[in-house]
């Protein structure tokens, strides 16, 4: 499917859009992916309405313009929505997009009608000591890399390429920042705020954001359930029939 574009708050936007009967679906994806990363998602919902979009800095939309807060993507779902004239709907997020929703979700009640949050991030992992020591042993190496090579220009892209982790190499500029201000900051203390009713959906393998966290958003979501699938961090993807059977289940009948 074609992607289109708008400009969204001053930020050039790709999309994609299907028409049909009953309740809009918004579908979000995650860090680091685009749109294509969640077509069997959206193949998974049709012949539903659907809205799906590149978030900002990622796929074939522009950057934001300033470093990005989780808040600050959610902010701008708002933006899309306004911009499409949708005024409720059903969402789904994959990962960065369903903590996206976590914060969307409690400030805009009146526009969700259901929320499914799949395999989702929010909950800042549990850290053991080999973790500390690693990170403060990276700052260590980053400030001597500074005094030793502080003449030569791209030294510190360099350092950053040879010891960041992948999605810190991956990224650049504000992207590298906003993942900085992203991947440590936690959502949790919005999960007990969301009302709407929300369908959990988890892979057994995952290490990215592990069932142990799936259960705490269930723990803390009121209205909600875990359904765990045999797969990894994209379960939707490693068991896609239970998938579709699970979440075509919890949409119901198409009836406008």
């Amino acid at each position: 499917m074609r992607k289109d574009f708008k400009t969204i708050d001053g930020i050039k936007t790709a999309f994609i859009k299907g028409d049909g009967d009953g309740t809009p679906v918004v579908i979000l994806h995650g860090w680091g992916a685009n749109i294509e990363s969640i077509m069997p998602i959206v193949n998974s919902i049709s012949p539903r309405p659907f809205l799906a979009y590149d978030a900002p800095g990622f796929g074939d939309s522009d950057e934001p313009p300033t470093t990005w807060s989780t808040y600050d993507y959610s902010d701008f779902l708002t933006k899309v929505l306004k911009e499409f004239g949708i005024e409720k709907a059903i969402f789904i997020g994959h990962s960065f997009g369903g903590k996206t929703l976590t914060c969307f979700a409690p400030k805009n009640e009146e526009m969700v009608e259901k929320l499914v949050l799949v395999d989702a991030s929010g909950v800042l992992p549990k850290r053991k000591m080999s973790y500390y020591l690693k990170v403060y042993s990276f700052k260590l190496l980053k400030n001597i890399y500074k005094l030793l090579f502080f003449w030569k220009k791209d030294s510190m892209e360099k350092f950053y390429k040879k010891f960041g982790s992948d999605d810190y190499r991956d990224t650049s500029g504000v992207m590298r920042s906003t993942f900085v201000k992203v991947v440590n900051e936690s959502t949790e203390e919005e999960f007990s705020k969301i009302n709407a009713d929300t369908l959990l959906i988890w892979g057994e393998r995952d290490d990215a954001t592990p069932v142990y966290m799936g259960k705490i958003f269930e723990s803390k979501i009121k209205n909600s359930g875990l359904v765990v699938l045999n797969g990894g961090h994209y379960s939707y993807l490693d068991d896609y029939g239970t998938f579709c059977a699970v979440i075509n289940s919890y949409l119901g009948d198409i009836d406008g």
